[in-house]
């Protein structure tokens, strides 16, 4: 919908007149990042996630390899980077967090209640990944490593510590290597396994590590089993950390993240410098870089690296918009947009010559293919990378550094997160300011009840995955798709150009504005209808989820988006006047909407739309240089 012909809207200049007009009262105080650097590294810290370690190596393989960069690539600069600038635009400019700065659009204020419900179940259950990583940590302390050996309580008599290719063959007994703690050193053995088919039989000690003894899992959804209390006891660790981090907002995250955003690449170098020295890794690194161009003529190729794009860099989840509102008002956000894509595109593919150098190592040491040893989604950190350390000179050691790093990039994830919720309670209700301590305290707690309860069963594994698989699915592109709308559209992308020539003193370039107006939409629609029309429930090797998963998983995904129907309801049966006068009203910025500067915010005034469609959208795309 566009704007028709309205009254422009205008701040007073007199200071008298402040006690008339709620646009000119004082701001209230927001905290500022004390020092550039610190707003670019937590910027880089949330951008850059778990998923580069654990989704994105995967894709690439699954996807053409080297091809794979291609539309990733590609979505990255045509729909990632332009979204990825317009979120630090407008929390810059309006020093809001997401729950209110969508008062811009008041018609679509729930898209800010969609960003939060997100963060907040992510917030729930990146928890218990911290959790399973320090569970990790811990252990990698031992003097012999639980998943380096076969002689642990949990483990079954079908267990080995290395995989080989006559794991899969149909011999009843299976000859290995046992990993010998003591001396550092491989002997052989014989395992007895009762069966004509192995397949599937044959489990490594850091498989059986990780299924019987982290998670101690049940034989499926329907079967929650018992409480497991090391990992409630873990979660109440991972939040303590959290809570440390974040607990003085911006001020703590700024001094954090020098570490937390830094030491990640520097342990990654480290464990990619010693992984290229082992037999293999250099057949696995071509393996994943080897380009395969047919992949590119498959729809899906191109489907998935859009997907891809959107949970790495996290538009339409509200980080970026609420680290973007503790800016400094004239930052200049052009270079900090470009940075923090181009270091996300990097860590993603750097964190591949890590995970397949790895996994090329196992494969030549097995016999199989790399294909064969590659694990999806977290059991890369939880069954290759343990499997694969335990074969250097102090795998403690090694151990140690990367679960260290994953500790890190999951903190960096929570910073976003947690500040997302608590800024919008903080935005939502000001007499909470100045209780930011508590806030956080309360997040966490509430958090860690529902995460104990859940994820802390038996079947929290299932559960994790369901929600991992769902969460994000329809609301990413949705979100998306409506925060071009009512940038590009709704307000205008003139009217916003202007506000961000006040801001930093240039304007939009006409590229992203078409990217706002025209390609993101476009992408957004196309890959949502491919969602509802696509999505499957989410399978393993090993278990398939009842029928009526589809139901719930569907009910998962929408959860975030029901606040904008709801929203959009309330608030056009609480105003007055004929439909269309109501959608008039509502999709004009209300009237608490305007810049993050005192000194501006007293002569704002916003560009006025002729009742001209045809014209309104010719300046949307290409400007006007005259205000009328």
């Amino acid at each position: 919908m566009l704007r028709e012909s309205h009254e422009e809207v205008q701040f007073s200049l007199l200071n008298d007149d402040k006690q008339k007009s709620p646009n000119v009262e004082a701001l209230p105080q927001r905290d500022v990042w004390s020092r550039k650097i610190e707003y670019l590294f937590s910027l880089i810290g949330y951008t850059v996630g778990l998923g580069s370690l654990w989704r994105f190596p995967y894709l690439c393989m699954k996807n053409g390899g080297g091809a794979f960069l291609i539309p990733f690539t590609f979505f990255m600069v045509t729909c990632g980077f332009p979204l990825y600038y317009l979120e630090l635009l407008l929390g810059q400019f309006s020093g809001k967090s997401p729950m209110v700065v969508w008062n811009i659009c008041p018609l679509l204020k729930g898209l800010g209640y969609m960003m939060v419900v997100i963060s907040a179940i992510v917030t729930w259950y990146v928890g218990v990944v911290l959790a399973w990583v320090l569970y990790y940590l811990g252990y990698s302390f031992a003097t012999t490593l639980p998943w380096a050996s076969c002689d642990n309580e949990w483990n079954t008599d079908r267990c080995v510590v290395f995989r080989t290719a006559s794991d899969v063959s149909s011999n009843f007994t299976h000859n290995s290597s046992v990993y010998n703690s003591t001396i550092g050193s491989t002997s052989p053995t014989n395992v007895s396994v009762v069966g004509k088919n192995l397949t599937g039989s044959i489990q490594t000690a850091a498989t059986e590590f990780w299924k019987y003894k982290v998670l101690n899992i049940s034989s499926g959804i329907d079967d929650p089993g018992t409480i497991q209390w090391h990992t409630v006891l873990m979660l109440i660790l991972a939040y303590a950390l959290s809570f440390v981090c974040i607990v003085r907002g911006v001020k703590s995250v700024g001094k954090v993240v020098y570490v937390t955003a830094t030491l990640p690449y520097v342990l990654l170098t480290v464990i990619l410098v010693r992984s290229l020295t082992l037999d293999g890794a250099i057949d696995g690194i071509i393996y994943y870089i080897k380009p395969d161009f047919s992949r590119l003529t498959q729809f899906q190729v191109w489907f998935e690296a859009a997907l891809q794009v959107f949970y790495s860099l996290g538009p339409a989840w509200g980080g970026v918009l609420t680290m973007a509102s503790f800016s400094k008002f004239n930052n200049k956000c052009m270079g900090d947009a470009v940075l923090c894509v181009f270091m996300d595109l990097f860590t993603a593919f750097y964190c591949g010559f890590v995970v397949f150098s790895i996994l090329g190592f196992l494969a030549h040491e097995s016999g199989m293919g790399v294909d064969e040893v590659v694990e999806a989604g977290p059991g890369l950190i939880f069954l290759a990378y343990p499997e694969a350390l335990i074969r250097l000179p102090l795998p403690q050691l090694w151990s140690v550094l990367f679960f260290v790093m994953v500790v890190f990039v999951g903190i960096d994830s929570q910073f976003g997160l947690l500040e997302t919720i608590v800024s919008g309670l903080v935005d939502m209700y000001p007499r909470t300011l100045g209780r930011h301590k508590l806030l956080v305290l309360a997040v966490l707690f509430l958090c860690y009840i529902i995460t104990s309860l859940i994820f802390a069963t038996q079947a929290g594994v299932y559960v994790f995955q369901l929600i991992d698989w769902y969460i994000a699915a329809y609301a990413i592109f949705f979100g998306s798709l409506l925060e071009c709308v009512v940038i590009g559209w709704l307000y205008g992308a003139e009217r916003f150009s202007r506000d961000v020539v006040l801001m930093i003193g240039q304007p939009v370039p006409l590229l992203i504005r078409w990217s706002w107006c025209i390609v993101v939409p476009f992408a957004m629609f196309i890959s949502l209808i491919l969602v509802i029309t696509n999505m499957t429930s989410p399978s393993s090797k090993e278990y398939t989820y009842p029928s009526y998963i589809g139901i719930v998983g569907i009910f998962i995904g929408l959860l975030p988006v029901f606040p904008i129907p709801i929203f959009m309801l309330t608030q056009l049966m609480t105003s007055s006047g004929t439909l269309r006068q109501r959608i008039k009203n509502l999709v004009r910025p209300s009237a608490d909407w305007g810049p993050n500067s005192e000194r501006e915010r007293g002569k704002y005034t916003m560009y006025e739309y002729s009742s001209n469609v045809w014209h309104n959208i010719q300046v949307d795309l290409f400007g006007q240089r005259k205000n009328k």
